[in-house]
C-alpha cells in the first residue's frame, strides 16, 4: 500500500506526463477537495467520479511540477507538498494538504494560484 507521500509523487506524476485519464483513481469513493482560492467552485468536489470528471475537463493542459517539497507531518495520513507548476517559460506556486488512509486521498485542500494559472495557459 502506497504510502501518502508515494500518492502524491504518484499524482504528480501523472499530471507532469499529461495522463489525466487514471488520476481519479488514487481517490476514495468518498473523497473531499476542497480548493479554498478558487471563487468559481465554492463547494468541494466530493467523490471519485466528481474528481473524474474534474480531470476530464483538465485533460490537454500541460502541467510540469518543479521544485517539489513534501512535508512529513505529525498524522501519519498527511503530507503537505509544495511546488510549482511550470508552464511555458513560467511558474505558478501550488500546496496541497493531503489526507491518505489506505493508499487512497480521502481528503485534499489545494491552494493553487488559479489566477496566474488562468494567466498562464491564456
Amino acid at each position: 500500500m502506497d504510502t501518502p507521500r508515494q500518492v502524491f509523487e504518484r499524482l504528480s506524476a501523472g499530471i507532469g506526463s499529461g495522463d489525466w485519464s487514471g488520476l481519479h483513481l488514487l481517490y476514495a469513493e468518498d473523497t473531499e477537495v476542497s480548493m479554498p482560492f478558487l471563487r468559481a467552485m465554492p463547494e468541494p468536489i466530493r467523490g471519485r467520479d466528481e474528481v473524474r470528471r474534474h480531470f476530464a475537463r483538465t485533460s490537454g493542459i500541460s502541467l510540469r511540477p518543479a521544485n517539489v517539497v513534501v512535508h512529513e507531518t505529525g498524522d501519519p495520513e498527511v503530507v503537505i507538498a509544495e511546488y510549482d507548476y511550470e508552464i511555458g517559460s513560467g511558474r505558478v506556486a501550488n500546496i496541497q494538504v493531503l489526507r491518505v488512509r489506505d493508499g487512497l486521498i480521502v481528503e485534499s485542500r489545494d491552494y493553487h494560484d488559479h489566477a496566474g494559472l488562468a494567466e498562464m495557459l491564456g
